[in-house]
């Protein structure tokens, strides 16, 4: 099994690589008035912008996931995941839920099996988020997942705040997840 054939399963969600499927539902949400924190879009930057997901998954081996609902495999709920691009300062672990999909804990529950991963399968010896200060929910999520400001360390936009994971909440407390090719 190769990274890139990793899907990562927890109690309600699978996290698979994401694809052509998903271009849709990703270029709605990055032209959306939500995604206005990350950049103003316009279609056609919008399907760029995803399709950079997928190629960070063919340069890098692993990439943020398409979050779906093990119900419905087809269906993205978001993106969330591992994130290193070259220009990157440190390794992190992001999130985008698409218009209807947030407030429910899906968010949650695909960036704990994200960070089990970046720890215990990819190795990483550390992970932050990078994350605009107006984006209240991010920063709610990134406390409830025990991530603290770090507020001395490079980031990629210098407005973002940036909240750093403790490895060792997620190496020794938290169950493995169940991974399949």
């Amino acid at each position: 099994m190769t990274r890139a054939d990793i899907t990562l399963h927890t109690e309600r969600l699978l996290l698979r690589r994401p694809d052509a499927r998903d271009a849709d539902a990703a270029t709605r949400f990055f032209v959306s008035d939500r995604a206005k924190l990350i950049n103003d879009y316009t279609e056609a930057q919008a399907w760029r912008a995803f399709a950079a997901e997928i190629g960070h998954w063919e340069i890098m081996g692993f990439g943020m996931f398409a979050v779906c609902q093990r119900s419905d495999p087809d269906t993205a709920l978001g993106l969330v995941g591992p994130w290193f691009p070259p220009d990157w300062p440190e390794t992190e672990i992001g999130w985008m839920m698409f218009q209807g999909s947030e407030g429910k804990g899906f968010a949650h529950e695909a960036a704990e099996a994200s960070l089990r991963f970046a720890f215990d399968t990819l190795g990483w010896a550390q992970a932050v988020s990078y994350i605009d200060p107006a984006n209240a929910r991010s920063i709610a999520l990134a406390e409830r997942l025990g991530a603290v400001r770090d507020d001395a360390c490079a980031r990629p936009e210098p407005h973002d705040l940036v909240y750093r994971h403790d490895p060792a909440l997620w190496r020794s407390t938290v169950p493995a997840m169940e991974t399949t090719a």
